[in-house]
């Protein structure tokens, strides 16, 4: 792992862990005294799980989450001991692997009996968190057999192979603040809790806030926030950005221009011949693509060469895009020069803009840079 930024990598993606210990702190201010889960699943919206997980663990994350049990166990083969969380299975699910890392597991309904099972083999009581459907319709148990559930899992408790450790749900829009099914579905949150502790359940952990909620639903905090977005620096609101929340983004996704030519009016530019050029210009190549992550549908998105933003013009291809330098470089080439196509705030373009230029969010523009762009971390020993 490198502590700066190399020159000679052609193309690259900047984690800064400062700004993400930054983020769980200040989120840690607003959440307290709920305590944080930091979620890394999706290699960590795409950042690197494992140095996320240990700087959001330093900055004073209590738990850890993730969807799948192989993304758990990573994170115990690289030394992380906290408690950490999978929630979605499949029936060839490591339920064994998982009791046995100490993982904690997610129970919607079927998945209670392979965890019992893999406990009984284990002679080892498994750690579980029964979930409710609150209204976002995925996985979460219904809640008319709630109680069915809750009894299932109580018995195995009283034979000594598992423990009810959590009970939590999960919010379907409460990135738009003004909706009343937020509402709805904290109600509905706390009566299962209720039907739960009437069962005699003693959860050390109760959890449902998302990164939106935990900033903007203080009465959906309980025992523990579940924060994926807001500890890599992105809004989970539309037309809100980091820095109003307080946020710093944590990646810079950047590349060295790749080719540099003057061309005349009326050159067509990149797969289909979308875009012509009006004047005689400069085209820039930087080494990108739909490959490395970036979306193939974006219209237009920003890159800025020489502290100035551009828009890449034409289709992205499988491992370029091009940029229209307009006339301004026509007497200077910029080949070997840095393109960052967005970054941690100030001049740079963010997440949101190519979310925006791809109609798409934020989420999905981290999640997607791919193993070819290398990852250097800035920010310490994680």
């Amino acid at each position: 792992m490198t502590n700066t930024p190399s020159p000679g990598v052609e193309r690259q993606a900047i984690i800064d862990l400062d700004a993400l210990r930054h983020n769980v702190q200040h989120i840690a201010d607003i959440a307290r005294p709920a305590r944080i889960m930091a979620v890394v699943k999706a290699d960590g919206y795409g950042h690197g799980a494992v140095p996320c997980a240990r700087a959001a663990v330093e900055a004073g994350a209590a738990w850890l989450g993730v969807a799948h049990i192989t993304e758990a166990l990573e994170l115990r083969a690289a030394g992380l001991e906290v408690p950490i969380l999978a929630w979605l299975h499949t029936p060839s699910s490591q339920f064994r692997d998982a009791v046995e890392a100490g993982i904690d597991l997610g129970v919607s309904g079927w998945e209670l009996e392979h965890v019992v099972a893999a406990a009984r083999e284990l002679q080892r009581p498994a750690r579980v968190h029964l979930k409710i459907d609150t209204g976002l319709g995925r996985n979460g148990c219904p809640p008319e057999k709630w109680e069915e559930l809750v009894s299932s899992a109580m018995e195995h408790q009283e034979e000594g192979l598992l423990r009810v450790v959590g009970i939590f749900s999960h919010f379907a829009v409460a990135d738009e603040p003004e909706r009343e099914e937020t509402d709805l579905q904290i109600d509905r949150f706390r009566e299962a809790v209720a039907v739960a502790e009437d069962a005699g359940v003693d959860a050390e952990v109760r959890h449902i806030a998302n990164t939106p909620a935990t900033l903007s639903r203080p009465d959906s905090h309980f025992d523990l926030v579940r924060v994926g977005v807001g500890i890599f620096g992105l809004s989970p609101f539309a037309g809100q950005k980091p820095v109003e929340l307080g946020l710093r983004p944590v990646m810079t996704l950047k590349a060295t221009v790749a080719g540099c030519k003057e061309v005349p009016a009326g050159q067509g530019v990149s797969y289909g011949l979308r875009y012509t050029t009006t004047e005689p210009t400069t085209l820039a190549l930087v080494p990108l693509g739909y490959a490395d992550g970036v979306p193939r549908a974006s219209d237009g998105g920003p890159v800025v060469i020489g502290g100035k933003r551009y828009r890449v013009c034409g289709r992205i291809a499988m491992d370029q895009l091009v940029v229209d330098l307009e006339a301004a470089h026509l007497d200077a080439s910029v080949l070997g020069h840095e393109a960052v196509l967005f970054g941690s705030g100030g001049e740079d373009p963010g997440a949101d803009d190519w979310a925006d230029a791809a109609n798409t969010i934020n989420y999905e523009i981290v999640a997607r840079i791919g193993a070819r762009v290398p990852r250097v971390y800035l920010g310490g020993p994680a």
